[in-house]
């Protein structure tokens, strides 16, 4: 379809790599992204510094923005260098800001869409406001379990993050969802250790992208906005991941942990 596709990646490098092989392989059909169109330009979601330089840069160059794909994810212990939580600074603070300081361009150009990658993990998430407030964290445990709890903590913000978007972009052209894209079989060492017991579950990058793209492409799901997704259909959602006073104050939280407020 011709798109001009920006990858934002915190390699630049890896970025360029993905971006070249994507372009070698479209070579052999129909062409979805463009050689002189395309680009990589460096982003680092654990600093805020780095979304702000990031929409700075790309407000100034880009005429148009008709999709953002929200898609990175940290599954690691540790802080940001804004002093919030890794996984919660990466996972959702970074998304939330970026899609916040671009959310006017995507106004103008609208129709368009915001799709937010969350993980069916977000089922076993809970959002500790206390810890939050305290720690500017989902967690302070540091073992496996606390780990993997954090991250799914932070998938559940996500979908909150997607539910309260969609309030506030009512009577917009913006449309917004979340989504599990399963489990790729791509290179992590988390996937690793827990191969045994998810080798099942596994799908290769193609299988993984595909409700990705169905989120980003597919016609007439404008009335699903700010609705989960899984397999290209959209989900019920347990009570906790629709709770609109629990949506509400994690935006507020995430309005004044990102600056914006």
């Amino acid at each position: 379809i011709g798109a001009r596709v920006i990858l934002a990646c915190r390699s630049q490098q890896r970025g360029e790599i993905a971006l070249a092989e994507v372009i070698e392989v479209n070579k052999l059909g129909p062409s979805f992204l463009l050689n002189a169109l395309s680009k990589t330009l460096h982003l680092d979601l654990g600093s805020l510094k780095s979304v702000r330089t990031f929409a700075e840069n790309f407000l100034k160059t880009e005429d148009r923005l008709d999709l953002l794909i929200n898609n990175a994810v940290k599954i690691e212990w540790g802080s940001t260098e804004d002093g919030l939580g890794m996984m919660f600074g990466v996972n959702h603070i970074g998304h939330f800001l970026l899609t916040n300081l671009l959310l006017e361009r995507l106004k103008t150009c609208g129709p368009s869409r915001v799709v937010t990658v969350s993980s069916v993990g977000h089922n076993f998430g809970k959002i500790d406001f206390k810890c939050l407030n305290t720690h500017k964290a989902l967690g302070t445990g540091t073992s496996f379990w606390q780990t993997m709890q954090i991250y799914s903590d932070s998938k559940l913000c996500n979908v909150l993050f997607t539910h309260e978007l969609a309030k506030r972009l009512q009577g917009t052209k913006v449309t917004c969802y979340s989504l599990h894209p399963g489990d790729r079989n791509s290179s992590n060492v988390l996937k690793a250790l827990l191969k045994p017991i998810t080798a099942f579950f596994f799908k290769n990058t193609e299988q993984g992208a595909q409700t990705t793209l169905h989120c980003a492409l597919q016609d007439g799901i404008e009335g699903l906005s700010g609705r989960y997704f899984s397999n290209c259909t959209v989900r019920d959602l347990y009570p906790k991941a629709k709770d609109d006073v629990a949506a509400k104050k994690l935006w507020e939280l995430s309005e004044r942990l990102s600056g914006l407020v």
